[in-house]
């Protein structure tokens, strides 16, 4: 074009000028330049613009393919709710092909009970609000129905086309079901804590709180609360039951058993004995405890109440036993009773004397509930009459002598008193006695040596070889109760000695 109109002037004006054809050469050399790089930058466009579209198409491909493969019903609809896009996974959950679902309303699909809240949700979709879940019911095509949770988003403005609604549909009936049975399983745990007064608690070491059920508060007399500070329980706790609820001692204790019982006094003055059973748990290095509690009072009561009875049964049999045997030694006692030199005033003294020394000795035994005694008691009711005087010194340990031991032994003790006041230095105003006894080497479960020591005066008569009194006392070796007796005769006084074994004492 340069050299055509460079011509043009050459032909009408003549021969061109040097400067016009510089012009012209510039001109050609700018015009050819531009041409190529216009080239080149249109070239590196469409290439980056390619790449563009390749990434935008495999990006559309892989969600393509998310969608088609979700595990999730996904679904496109317009405005209307009429869906238009469907994956398999929707179709399969709702038994229905594809190409069945599109077209057809959302709301045909879901159950008459909740089509009003699918139409509300529909009419609310704005870009203030642009999605929507909640459960509903979806019929399938056998007329069955499932639970799902169903999501409406709006993917577009409020000026684009309503067309671009997404539908996501998860199949929650499992889930659902589970949590039926979950709700069911804890209602029937309420009730079945309720009915057996039971309640629940967790005490958390590591803010070293306590938290329970309604009924748990009940139990301990307190109001409901979320949790309490365990520190509070301190003042309704037995001190002595106080330590029942500290820390757990030692590492590794998940899972192990924690079983106590503790007493404590109610705001309202009422003592209740209360277990705690549960288990020891530790998470994120805190300790913890979990577990029921159940209010024992009335069971420990009914316990002690029976226990009680079973004593007292226990008694009532075994005083029936001492009763009925009670007869047949007193009918023994008057038997061996002889009337000295036909006196039947000093047979009948004697006799009555007797008897009642064997009720003081049943008397004694009738306060402990074992129907027992002691060697002390025994010899202090025997010698009490005697004791301000300072006629006596009684020494020995406390050793328990049960009941028909207790009765034998009272006989010999009475029969050395009666003696003495008789004979001895009871009768005397000078007279003393020592009644001492020890185990022979100083362990409780050796034999029991009685010493009955007399001082001050001389035995006004000698002992005889028969009679009711020698048989008691054992004058041939063999006492009423015990072995081994020994009688010495003093110039001033005398002495009476036996062994108990621990099998006697206890018969």
């Amino acid at each position: 074009m340069a050299a055509t109109g460079l011509a043009a002037r050459t032909v009408v004006k003549g021969l061109p000028l040097a400067d016009d054809w510089v012009r012209a050469i510039l001109l050609v050399l700018a015009g050819s330049m531009i041409a190529f790089l216009f080239d080149r930058s249109r070239q590196s466009l469409q290439a980056a613009l390619d790449v563009k579209l390749a990434a935008v198409e495999a990006a559309e491909s892989r969600y393509r393919r998310a969608f088609e493969r979700a595990a999730l019903g996904f679904a496109t609809a317009n405005g209307r709710g009429e869906l238009l896009r469907l994956n398999k996974r929707l179709g399969a959950l709702l038994g229905y092909l594809e190409d069945d679902l599109v077209g057809r309303p959302l709301d045909e699909l879901v159950h008459e009970d909740d089509r009003m809240l699918l139409k509300n949700s529909l009419a609310a979709l704005t870009s203030e609000a642009p999605w929507f879940g909640s459960e509903v019911r979806l019929i399938k095509k056998d007329g069955s129905a499932l639970w799902a949770w169903l999501t409406l988003s709006l993917s577009a403005s409020d000026t684009a086309p309503s067309d671009s609604l997404f539908v996501i549909v998860d199949d929650i009936t499992e889930r659902r079901a589970d949590r039926e049975a979950l709700i069911a399983q804890n209602e029937w745990l309420d009730l079945a804590l309720s009915a057996g007064r039971l309640g629940t608690w967790r005490i958390d070491y590591g803010q070293d709180v306590i938290s329970g059920s309604r009924q748990f508060w009940e139990i301990l007399g307190l109001s409901p609360m979320a949790f309490r500070p365990l520190s509070d329980l301190s003042s309704i706790v037995h001190p002595s039951d106080w330590g029942k609820l500290a820390p757990p001692l030692g590492t590794n204790r998940r899972g192990v058993n924690y079983d106590v019982e503790i007493r404590l006094k109610r705001p309202d003055g009422q003592v209740r004995w209360i277990a705690l059973r549960g288990r020891e748990e530790n998470h994120d290095g805190r300790d913890r405890r979990i577990g029921i509690a159940a209010d024992l009072t009335e069971r420990r009561q009914t316990t002690l109440l029976r226990a009680a009875v079973r004593k007292q049964e226990t008694l009532m049999l075994e005083l029936r036993h001492r009763f009925s045997n009670l007869f047949p030694v007193i009918t023994a006692i008057v038997k061996m009773q002889d009337a000295p030199e036909g006196n039947i005033v000093e047979f009948k003294e004697t006799l009555v004397e007797r008897i009642r020394a064997l009720e003081a000795t049943h008397m004694l035994l009738t306060r402990s509930a074992d129907l027992s005694s002691t060697i002390r008691d025994l010899v202090v009711q025997e010698l009490q009459p005697f004791s301000q005087d300072g006629k006596t010194a009684i020494t020995g340990p406390d050793i328990k002598i049960s009941g028909g031991a207790a009765e034998s032994f009272a006989m010999i003790i009475h029969e050395l008193t009666t003696n003495s006041i008789k004979h001895g230095v009871l009768g005397d105003a000078q007279g003393k006695i020592e009644a001492r006894w020890a185990f022979t080497s100083g362990g409780t479960g050796d034999e029991i040596v009685f010493d009955w020591i007399e001082t001050g005066r001389r035995r006004a008569a000698p002992i005889k070889r028969q009679g009711f009194g020698s048989m008691v006392l054992g004058v041939d070796g063999t006492p009423l109760v015990g072995h081994s007796s020994q009688f010495e005769v003093r110039e001033d006084g005398f002495r009476y000695s036996l062994r108990l074994s621990p099998k006697q004492i206890q018969a």
